[in-house]
């Protein structure tokens, strides 16, 4: 690193000396802070601890939260890419955590597949326990929402609050 920073600082001066001196204290002081910039993006610290979230600003962004949370638990159950155009089963369930992101009670709120519901139900019982709710849970210190889980196979899903388009025939 100190080598650079000399060869950095005799190019100013070659450059400063064939273009006047007058440039000399400017550009050799862009340099410098230029240098202690890197150096210190260098130098700082490896943390492996994660980046704290910020709290949800409402239902939908504590739905993108865990939606997230679930994948990260989950990712041999997880289908990446496009969707098909004729899904061979969704399932909705209905979640209730408690202030503390524990899941106090989760059920089958719509699905025709009960293979399909058990992969859900499954999926989401190995993710907990869930972000904190924060402000979203009312006094009695719950949230009960929903998650639609969209599945492309037997096995692999999407959550509705993660997706993206779905292919058209």
């Amino acid at each position: 690193m100190k080598t650079i920073i000399r060869l950095s600082l005799i190019l100013v001066f070659t450059i400063a000396g064939l273009s006047g001196c007058s440039t000399v204290i400017s550009a050799t002081t862009a340099v410098a802070s230029t240098i202690g910039h890197a150096a210190s993006a260098v130098a700082r610290p490896f943390t492996s601890s994660p980046a704290s979230k910020p709290p949800p600003a409402g239902l939908d962004d504590y739905k993108t939260q865990v939606a997230q949370h679930v994948v990260q638990h989950n990712p041999g159950h997880t289908y990446k890419g496009t969707l098909p155009p004729l899904l061979p089963a969704i399932v909705v369930l209905e979640i209730t955590v408690d202030s503390e992101g524990r899941m106090t009670d989760v059920a089958v709120q719509r699905s025709r597949n009960p293979d399909a519901s058990e992969v859900a139900l499954a999926s989401m019982r190995r993710s907990t326990p869930l972000p904190r709710p924060q402000q979203l849970a009312p006094a009695s210190g719950k949230l009960t929402f929903s998650e639609t889980f969209l599945f492309a196979d037997r096995e692999r899903y999407q959550l509705r609050s993660l997706v993206g388009p779905q292919a058209s025939e």
